[in-house]
């Protein structure tokens, strides 16, 4: 059962899902005050401005991917199993709700100052840990990682326009997703690893 949201909920869901529509900039009072079905002046009553609700969404979405990561990273482990699982996390946050997600990764640059410095600051942060974790692997021979930023631009770039395609009643699972980009962003889509290992396989038989 869902649990009953109130008002100033509503009106955050309601104005995410607009936003991602229509653009921060071409929703209106207005468009929010129809789609909710009350009148416009009433809105005010709950939020100060639709900025307000844009800077709700961007610093809870940002929240969650650094409460997400840190728990992924919590485990230690190698670099390879901390970079999957911080892969994974990002994908769970980005998947519970495409909405948000997208007015994250799209919409924060109508956010005003001093929020719109404190969200790349957050970006910078979030971008930081990642490439953390490449250096790690790089330091220690499980990665071969020219570029440590361009590698983490890489990654996420890959991994933040989830929220276009995806679909809960889809072929796969968020840790479907997860583990399937995984591969792919970590070991490339070439034969040649595999080949490698086999190679090796039947030298170490002979």
């Amino acid at each position: 059962m869902e649990a009953v949201l109130s008002r100033k909920e509503q009106i955050e869901r309601t104005a995410t899902v607009l936003f991602k529509s229509k653009g921060y900039s071409a929703t209106s009072m207005r468009d929010l005050a129809n789609a909710l079905g009350i009148e416009a002046a009433s809105i005010y009553s709950h939020i100060k401005s639709k900025e307000e609700i844009l800077q709700r969404v961007c610093f809870r979405m940002a929240r969650e991917f650094f409460e997400a990561l840190d728990a992924a990273e919590a485990s230690g482990g190698s670099a390879t199993e901390r970079l999957k699982r911080a892969i994974s996390a990002h994908v769970q946050v980005l998947t519970k709700n495409t909405e948000a997600s997208a007015v994250f990764l799209h919409e924060w640059r109508h956010l005003s100052e001093p929020m719109h410095g404190t969200y790349l600051s957050l970006r910078d942060k979030y971008e930081a840990r990642f490439r953390d974790i490449i250096r790690a692997g790089t330091g220690n021979g499980e990665f071969m990682v020219p570029d440590e930023k361009f590698a983490v631009l890489t990654i996420l770039s890959g991994l933040n326009w989830i929220h276009t395609w995806y679909k809960p009643e889809g072929k796969m699972t968020p840790a479907e997703i997860a583990g399937n980009l995984s591969e792919m962003l970590l070991n490339g889509l070439s034969t040649q690893r595999q080949a490698l290992q086999d190679t090796y396989s039947h030298l170490n038989t002979i």
